[in-house]
């Protein structure tokens, strides 16, 4: 076939895929009632980690298998939002990496809504302004983000899906390199950059704010002397001029975000469980804890302790373990559990997440 005969034939493709998508988007409105009639949750963690797995799993090409992925993203949020709008609250403003991950997991048919604050989402979400949010949790370099753990203690609110985002570091601003006096960037971002900043920053002051877009506003304020670390498309909103790019430490270096609701997820087959439970003070108190979850061959994914703030010396565990609190291997190692520690309670169950670079 000729050119025009391909575009031809290209033009007869997207009438078709149109068609395709008008029709989906009709059945999504059929579910909408569906789950007006039975009190039904507007989003569906488990449902659309399905959609999105299974995907993955049968894409042969030729596209590259994350655009398919991406592009099916939007397609969801598309038909999500005919259900009804979905309210996500995000640790703001816009162009932070909290913001990207919110965006990568809803698309952009959401309604985001940036708060100065991780307690703040937390916030929204209880008092039914927000029906989801979404919140840092940990770091493959730096370690865990506390203020979310600790928030934990206090709410009632559930874990009902997590994104794993690639985080690529880009030093930002409006003048050359050796002219930086001050670069400004959320406090643990320094951390991830450190060796490559001293090596081609020394001299310059490292200031921490409170976002990454605060550090981009900032640099607008003092354009002659100062920069900021941040995403490119932090670069983008604020048209910052790219100054040197992927200036992390580790080439793999990925932070995990929690997204919180009132309710977790149902059982997919490739679920955690996040639990948080204290202990006795005494001699081999965290090492019983932790028989029960080798006794029903539990894989742990993650340990964290934090100090209660009620008593010196005493922690708090935050563990993360493969399967679903409704699996009968779970529930035997939570009962066994209970009868050990003095406080448990159940985070939530969630699918496990895919990594996506970014």
């Amino acid at each position: 076939m000729n050119l025009k005969q391909l575009r031809d034939k290209i033009d007869i493709l997207d009438a078709q895929l149109i068609d395709v998508l008008n029709k989906r988007a009709e059945v999504a409105r059929y579910i909408a009632e569906c789950k007006r009639e039975k009190g039904k949750e507007v989003y569906s963690p488990e449902r659309e980690d399905h959609i999105l797995k299974q995907l993955a799993l049968s894409y042969k090409g030729p596209l590259p298998t994350e655009a398919v992925t991406t592009i099916y993203s939007e397609v969801i949020s598309a038909c999500r939002a005919l259900q009804a709008p979905l309210r996500v609250g995000y640790l703001g403003p816009e162009g932070t990496f909290t913001h990207l991950a919110a965006l990568r997991k809803f698309g952009k048919s959401v309604q985001l809504a940036g708060q100065d604050n991780i307690g703040e989402i937390f916030k929204e979400v209880e008092d039914g302004n927000a029906d989801c949010g979404v919140v840092p949790v940990e770091n493959s370099t730096e370690g865990a983000v506390t203020h979310t753990l600790d928030m934990f203690f206090e709410s009632d609110l559930k874990i009902c899906s997590e994104i794993t985002l690639e985080i690529t570091h880009f030093l930002l601003g409006l003048t050359p390199k050796e002219k930086i006096k001050k670069i400004y960037s959320h406090p643990q971002v320094f951390p991830q950059c450190r060796q490559w900043l001293a090596h081609h920053c020394r001299g310059a002051e490292l200031i921490p704010v409170s976002s990454t877009s605060r550090a981009a506003a900032m640099v607008l304020q003092h354009r002659s002397d100062s920069a900021c670390i941040g995403s490119m498309v932090l670069g983008k909103l604020y048209n910052l001029k790219t100054i040197n790019a992927h200036i992390e430490d580790a080439s793999n270096n990925y932070t995990r975000f929690l997204v919180i609701a009132k309710k977790d997820a149902r059982p997919t087959g490739d679920d955690k469980t996040s639990l948080l439970f204290s202990v006795k003070d005494k001699v081999g108190a965290l090492y019983e804890m932790l028989l029960p979850f080798k006794h029903n061959k539990l894989n742990l994914t993650k340990i964290e302790s934090r100090p209660s703030k009620k008593r010196p010396w005493e922690y708090y565990f935050f563990v993360d373990i493969q399967g679903h609190r409704e699996s009968e291997t779970v529930q035997r190692a939570i009962k066994n559990l209970a009868r050990k520690c003095v406080f448990l309670k159940i985070l939530g169950s969630y699918p496990a997440s895919v990594r996506r670079d970014e």
